[in-house]
């Protein structure tokens, strides 16, 4: 019996493993560097949202590698992934932090630069 307020540790089986995200599509086609400000927009912006800066960075992180060596980045920073494709995750302390897909990948409908 745990108290109430206990988290599961991380050997019990309830750690998530991460995956791909499914395909998306924005809702006009963009470019590579359009998404990149995007992006960039929203790492400069996440972590006045809430949340630890450190989790904020280890998301970062996470979502610029392979899935094995990004698992290993959000195990070792203590993130709960909610959803295992990344969206929704929350910190030891309970905190949320929601990921936009298009930080996670491409759109669908990605158009070449001209």
């Amino acid at each position: 019996m745990g108290c109430a307020g206990s988290t599961p540790g991380k050997g019990d089986g309830n750690v998530k493993k991460i995956r791909k995200p499914k395909p998306w599509k924005h809702p006009q086609p963009i470019t590579k560097s359009q998404l990149e400000q995007m992006r960039e927009e929203f790492w400069d912006t996440a972590p006045h949202y809430g949340g630890s800066k450190e989790i904020w960075d280890a998301l970062k992180a996470a979502t610029k590698q392979d899935l094995t060596f990004a698992q290993a980045i959000v195990d070792s920073a203590g993130v709960i992934v909610q959803s295992a494709d990344l969206t929704i995750c929350y910190d030891e302390r309970g905190a949320k932090y929601e990921l936009p897909k298009y930080v996670l990948s491409e759109p669908t409908n990605l158009i070449p630069e001209i």
